[in-house]
């Protein structure tokens, strides 16, 4: 299903003189991303219905001689290597992709070598993907506590054997494996550099680093002089940059900064799916951006809660539950009314949340800074949960081993 051209947001005429674009296009694997943008994956964000309407708004800003939105990387939210092993149906939900959507994305959370590989086949021979990377960034603490997300480069024999894994089954049918880290687990314990490097020798085709450790979780500022580091150390594939990415002027900063080869966008387009389109226009080195009215806003609100219905097979209570954690993010700026707001955290149909919406006045228009900047919960510094003894030593003791080996099992939950 397209987005109506009648209620796609306005995009700002491009500049008059022949725009150059910004980076060349990004090459991983044998796949070309024109636009050198990736949407990072996002635990109940990015399925297939929020990525559908980010390609979708994102071609609609095509930029004469240069990329446009559809042409960027959508990455599924992370899934479990041992659900999909499993078969898990809501899992298997999530490996769910448009029959346009290409490259195929899909991101992988595991701490188990075995299961990793295991699930890489799956992907890779059931052709459920054309690309997978690997989620070595989590800071959530019942994914630390096990050993996994950001807290898992510490152990370098654990971490090259998972990319190893990863990287043997995708080669079987040219399924390109990355891996997106953080720092490390806090200011004392980095691993980035180290773990990059081990997964380059391992064979994968791009790193991506959020300029944050674990214990920072989403507080504070990315620190960009990492990913410069990271981007001068490694030279033999693509660094990604992530982190305080808010707009596409942000997007430009980073790579000025850190001469990355494209960026990684992940809260920065809640409630904003056009911001693919106003990045797509500013690598193509235009400086058209996308200015929604609230009528307009209003109608990729609704036709993102419909996607979501279609996503859950037909059932528009869960569609509609689901969308509610989109409003606050949709509306921020705006003067929608605290009564308003609060009705349509409620909505339970499509019916509902079209009243609500006819309750709006769609001539507002975009409200600038009140609607740029931050999104998303930023939470506070924290000592990072991991494993007893996980900082003793750099590599895998026995007992430890045993542990991850079924640490899956309670992060996967169905």
């Amino acid at each position: 299903m397209s987005a109506p051209t009648t209620t796609s947001p306005r995009t700002a005429p491009p500049a008059t003189q022949a725009a150059s674009p910004v980076l060349p296009p990004l090459r991983l694997g044998r796949h070309t991303i024109t636009s050198p943008v990736v949407l990072a994956p996002m635990a109940g964000i990015t399925n297939v219905a929020f990525r559908r309407l980010c390609r979708r708004y994102g071609a609609a800003g095509h930029v004469a001689g240069g990329a446009d939105g559809a042409s960027s990387l959508y990455v599924n939210e992370m899934v479990t290597s041992r659900a999909v092993v499993e078969r898990s149906p809501e899992t298997m939900r999530l490996l769910e992709h448009d029959p346009d959507e290409h490259p195929r994305s899909v991101q992988l959370y595991s701490v188990d070598p075995g299961a990793t590989r295991l699930a890489a086949r799956i992907i890779a021979t059931e052709d459920r993907a054309d690309h997978i990377d690997l989620n070595f960034g989590c800071p959530v603490p019942k994914v630390t506590r096990k050993g996994g997300g950001a807290a898992l480069p510490w152990k370098r024999d654990l971490f090259r054997s998972i990319v190893a894994a990863a990287v043997e089954e995708g080669s079987r049918r040219d399924i390109p494996v990355t891996v997106k880290m953080r720092k490390g687990i806090d200011d004392e314990h980095l691993t980035y550099l180290e773990a990059a490097q081990i997964a380059v020798d391992e064979g994968v085709a791009a790193i991506s680093l959020h300029g944050r450790t674990a214990s920072q979780a989403y507080s504070g500022q990315a620190d960009w002089s990492a990913i410069r580091l990271l981007k001068e150390t490694i030279t033999q594939v693509p660094v990604l940059g992530n982190g305080d990415i808010w707009s596409a002027d942000d997007a430009l900063r980073m790579v000025r900064e850190t001469g990355c080869d494209g960026v990684v966008v992940g809260r920065g387009c809640l409630g904003r799916p056009w911001l693919f389109t106003d990045l797509a226009a500013a690598f193509a080195g235009s400086d058209a951006r996308v200015r929604p009215t609230l009528g307009e806003v209003a109608a990729t609100l609704r036709l993102h809660a419909e996607h979501l219905v279609d996503f859950y097979d037909g059932d528009e209570l869960r569609g509609c539950r689901d969308i509610r954690k989109h409003i606050a993010w949709y509306l921020k700026g705006f003067p929608a009314g605290s009564r308003v707001r609060n009705q349509l955290a409620l909505v339970d149909s499509l019916a509902a949340l079209d009243e609500l919406i006819a309750t709006l006045d769609p001539d507002v228009p975009w409200p600038a800074e009140a609607a740029d900047g931050p999104r998303g919960r930023a939470g506070s510094p924290r000592t990072v949960a991991l494993p007893e003894g996980w900082l003793r030593s750099r590599e895998l003791d026995a007992d430890q081993a045993a542990q991850v080996s079924q640490a899956e099992l309670s992060v996967s939950g169905g």
